[in-house]
């Protein structure tokens, strides 16, 4: 990869100039296939797994990982620059190419509006969105108790993603497109990639993927 910000101020220039590159539209009507994206961490060390599932049935259809170690430091509103090239290697690694990734974080609920579902979408132009487990920006009315409700995530006026309940009467999930996709789609996907849990099913395959990795 081409010379990789080492900076604050790097990084932020790379983000002004990939932002206007997002683009939004619905996502993919009948995807074949859907790819969770997950890193796991030990020490200095990192783990990145891909794994592709078919969208039919959510079987496992590819899984790549990679072991390597933080691109850039922790500073908040940055951190897809730490886990980027390790997870773009393992997406080249991958012998099935997913139609969707599904990213544990965000995507345009971001303080500019360029997080790691973005960020992965624009340099690879896959359709791309985030369900994170956090917020990380935005203010939210009241989520309903039952799976499918749901409520605008605003931030500074903006809707930027949805706060959506994925299983009756356990804490929601966030939810942002990222990348030719818009939140109406990531949050139909993210209801169907989650048949049984909290957390899609993609989120889940890839954490387990990088985690025992680690090990």
């Amino acid at each position: 990869m081409q010379s990789w910000p080492r900076t604050e101020e790097e990084a932020l220039a790379v983000q002004e100039a990939l932002r206007p590159r997002v683009i939004e539209a619905p996502g993919p009507a009948s995807p074949g296939t859907v790819a969770g994206l997950d890193v796991a961490y030990d020490g200095d060390r990192l783990g990145a797994a891909v794994v592709v599932l078919d969208y039919a049935d959510l079987s496992v259809r590819d899984t790549a990982v990679v072991i390597g170690r933080p691109a850039f430091p922790y500073i908040p509103g940055l951190f897809a620059f730490r886990e980027v090239p390790a997870l773009l290697e393992a997406l080249e690694k991958l012998t099935v190419r997913p139609d969707v990734l599904v990213c544990d974080g965000q995507g345009r609920a971001h303080p500019r509006r360029f997080g790691l579902a973005a960020h992965l979408g624009v340099l690879t132009d896959l359709p791309a969105f985030g369900v994170g487990k956090t917020r990380l920006v935005g203010d939210f009315a009241p989520v309903g108790e039952r799976r499918g409700d749901r409520s605008p995530l605003i931030d500074a006026g903006e809707t930027v993603g949805a706060v959506l309940r994925t299983r009756d009467g356990v804490k929601p999930v966030f939810v942002s497109a990222g990348h030719r996709m818009d939140h109406e789609s990531a949050c139909a996907m993210t209801l169907r990639l989650t048949p049984e849990y909290r957390l899609p099913e993609t989120t889940r395959a890839a954490d387990r993927a990088c985690r025992d990795l680690l090990r």
